[in-house]
């Protein structure tokens, strides 16, 4: 028999499966375990849409969500297999997790949004610059990118890390702290720095313009990445839809996320106002501040090792198809 009628005896064979109604092979059954926070407005838009139940459900794939404080417990989870995928986190986070040797994929990265994270004091405050901070107690959460602004910041006026006494707070803790004056300064961000800003009449001493840059990164780990490419091709996507349709949508997005976030339509404005929400695919030439950003932690002996933040998978979205 010649290649010719081979290849046409297959072609037919495959014809007349279809008319069978011949089902063909699907992907195994499979739980995308995604991690969160507060302040993950895209990923939050998405669950409370049902959006990726929907779109992963032809991939015979769920979703299940797992709610965090902050990105660096986030990673940890991510790190030790307790999920697959992680919602935008921080440009600091990351390099924390690098240095932990965890096996991570940057998935996708946000365009910068410097205003959405400063450095605050309380209105009756007589502090009124960064370089005024010197021997005061400043709260902030471990390796958000708040962590690499005070950095940055204090640089910037002549001062370095050791010149405050720093309180590890997570961002409700750092809230409270900072409301009864245990604090003298917080860095936070949005949505937490607008709602203080509005209710609490917090005052910026600097926020990330010429300072940090403040891109947030979606991640997934590098051993799912690597196995289920078609889920994370839809995460993207939908992603960016998400992003595209907050800032599209303010009023309507504010209104979705308010009772989610526990705060009122004006912050959520305000906060949504700061952030890019620009989805894009995470590049080599994306990465340069991922370098500065780790050199600034170890130089202040805060990471183990020097960190290579261009050694880390990258995801090349449409890679699956």
């Amino acid at each position: 028999m010649t290649s010719i009628s081979l290849h046409r005896r297959t072609l037919l064979g495959a014809a007349a499966s279809l008319a069978a109604g011949a089902v063909w092979p699907q992907p195994a059954p499979a739980t995308v375990r995604i991690g969160y926070q507060k302040s993950s407005t895209l990923t939050v838009v998405l669950k409370a849409q049902g959006t990726l139940e929907r779109r992963l459900a032809p991939l015979n794939a769920k979703v299940s969500w797992h709610e965090f404080t902050s990105g660096l417990p986030l990673l940890e989870a991510l790190n030790l297999d307790n999920l697959d995928f992680s919602a935008d986190v921080a440009d600091t986070v990351p390099v924390f997790a690098q240095a932990a040797g965890a096996q991570l994929t940057f998935v996708a990265q946000e365009a910068p949004s410097p205003t959405a994270q400063a450095i605050v004091v309380r209105a009756d405050s007589p502090l009124r610059s960064v370089a005024e901070l010197k021997g005061k107690k400043v709260g902030f959460a471990k390796a958000a990118g708040a962590h690499y602004l005070l950095i940055a910041a204090l640089e910037q006026a002549g001062l370095s890390f050791k010149d405050i006494e720093p309180a590890y707070l997570t961002p409700a803790d750092g809230r409270a702290a900072f409301e009864r004056g245990a604090i003298d300064a917080w860095v936070i961000w949005d949505p937490f720095l607008s709602a203080a800003q509005r209710q609490s009449n917090a005052r910026v001493l600097a926020d990330g313009t010429g300072i940090a840059s403040y891109q947030r990164y979606y991640l997934a780990s590098t051993k799912f990445a690597q196995a289920r490419a078609d889920v994370l091709e839809v995460i993207y996507a939908e992603l960016a839809k998400a992003g595209q349709w907050v800032k599209a949508n303010p009023d309507a997005a504010a209104a979705l996320l308010a009772p989610v976030w526990g705060v009122d339509v004006p912050t959520v404005l305000q906060a949504n106002g700061r952030r890019s929400y620009a989805v894009r695919a995470a590049v080599p030439a994306g990465l340069a501040e991922q370098q500065k950003i780790a050199d600034a932690f170890f130089a202040e002996k805060l990471l183990p090792r020097r960190v290579n933040a261009l050694d880390i998978p990258l995801f090349k979205p449409g890679s699956a198809t």
